[in-house]
């Protein structure tokens, strides 16, 4: 088995977005949490990189729409947006 660095960096993003679904099930992360957030950018990114050395299709659009989803919730997280809203009485 021959593998590449972008091989072993799609490996790693693997890694951190499973590793990020596993701690927000055992309840240790909060979705709109900031590690939760940073885990599935680098996450997708890792992802998309190994598709360098193989392209695929279904999952560069599966890790594109990822990665701008993260983006969206890191960005919800810096700016406060993704603090739980209390309901008005």
């Amino acid at each position: 088995m021959n593998m590449q660095w972008y091989d072993w960096v799609g490996i790693v993003g693997t890694l951190m977005v499973l590793f990020a679904y596993y701690l927000l099930q055992a309840g240790r992360l909060h979705g709109n949490g900031l590690l939760y957030q940073v885990l599935n950018l680098f996450g997708a990114a890792g992802v998309l990189a190994s598709l360098y050395g193989k392209f695929n299709i279904a999952v560069f659009l599966l890790m594109t729409v990822w990665l701008v989803i993260s983006i969206y919730g890191l960005v919800r997280t810096v700016k406060g947006a993704g603090a739980p809203k209390t309901p008005v009485p």
